[in-house]
């Protein structure tokens, strides 16, 4: 146990992963909410650096083991390509 107020690297990385997280949240609502093309575009810029930092974090809590995740079978990756492409196609 540590004291009181203090935390953990772990913690601490976690915490920021999921503020980052939600941070990308927000900012995305406001690209789809906005009419404005300067405001979408600064604010898809704010997106993507927060992504970026998003990622950073993730992939150190990985390589420490704090975010343990598998390989997909390349099998499933490929049924969710072509799921996807089916669905694009529907669409256009």
């Amino acid at each position: 146990m540590h004291p009181q107020g203090s935390f953990t690297e772990q913690e601490l990385m976690n915490d920021l992963l999921l503020s980052e997280k939600q941070v990308s949240s927000a900012y995305n609502t406001g690209i789809t909410e906005s009419s404005c093309t300067q405001l979408r575009q600064n604010l898809t810029t704010c997106l993507t650096g927060t992504q970026e930092m998003q990622f950073q974090v993730f992939d150190a809590m990985q390589k420490r083991g704090w975010y343990p995740t598998k390989q997909a079978p390349a099998q499933e990756v490929q049924a969710a390509k072509t799921k996807f492409s089916q669905e694009q196609n529907q669409i256009q």
